[in-house]
């Protein structure tokens, strides 16, 4: 009888992860719900088996005309505090509570925002690192097993589940212009560089 290998494992539990993020793409993409006309819903990208899960509230005009997350200015700025802390851009999932381009978004449909506990599950994060209040309080809202609630304690890990733990950082598209702001995300965003060091290697 063949054995199979650890390596092998990890590949049938990636291509389901990119199964299961396909077949929400199309969900996401043929949703009647939300009144966003004929713009796409803006999708989250990134590694289907993230170890870090961004989660921001809504899109912005780059990534509303993109259809992804953390395209534009936003992304820039995280790729490069990423790097800064020598966390692989490759091991993170970004993705938007709102992912409808909607004029206000509080129109988005709720049972489209609860699409976020959908892309938990296949993630499967070992952290969330959830930017601003209004973010926080749609993680909060969600029904994720065995979750607790996260305080808005910036740059303090906390625990989310017994499995994933949070990180509470100011929303990075306010932070982009203003130099105390940009100095308040970096404060909190580079507790993620010890806690990523410290994650046992596979």
């Amino acid at each position: 009888m063949p054995v199979t290998t650890d390596d092998e494992i990890r590949e049938k539990y990636l291509e389901r992860a990119i199964r299961e993020l396909n077949q929400l793409t199309r969900d996401l993409q043929s949703c009647p719900h939300c009144p966003r006309g004929n713009l796409m819903p803006v999708l989250g990208s990134g590694h289907p088996q993230a170890d870090v899960f961004m989660l921001k509230y809504q899109p912005r005009p780059s990534e509303v005309e993109e259809g992804v997350a953390f395209y534009g200015r936003a992304g820039g700025a995280l790729m490069k505090s990423l790097k800064r802390l020598q966390i692989d851009p490759l091991a993170v999932y970004g993705t938007l509570c709102v992912k409808c381009p909607v004029s206000d978004p509080t129109l988005a449909d709720p049972a489209c925002v609860e699409r976020i506990l959908e892309e938990l599950a296949i993630v499967q994060p070992k952290i969330v690192v959830v930017m601003g209040e209004e973010a926080l309080e749609v993680l909060n809202d969600l029904d994720v097993p065995l979750a607790r609630v996260v305080e808005q304690l910036p740059g303090t890990i906390q625990q989310l589940t017994p499995s994933i733990d949070a990180l509470y950082v100011p929303n990075i598209d306010e932070a982009l212009d203003e130099e105390s702001a940009k100095r308040a995300f970096w404060h909190a965003f580079k507790v993620l560089g010890d806690w990523y060091a410290d994650l046992p290697p596979y």
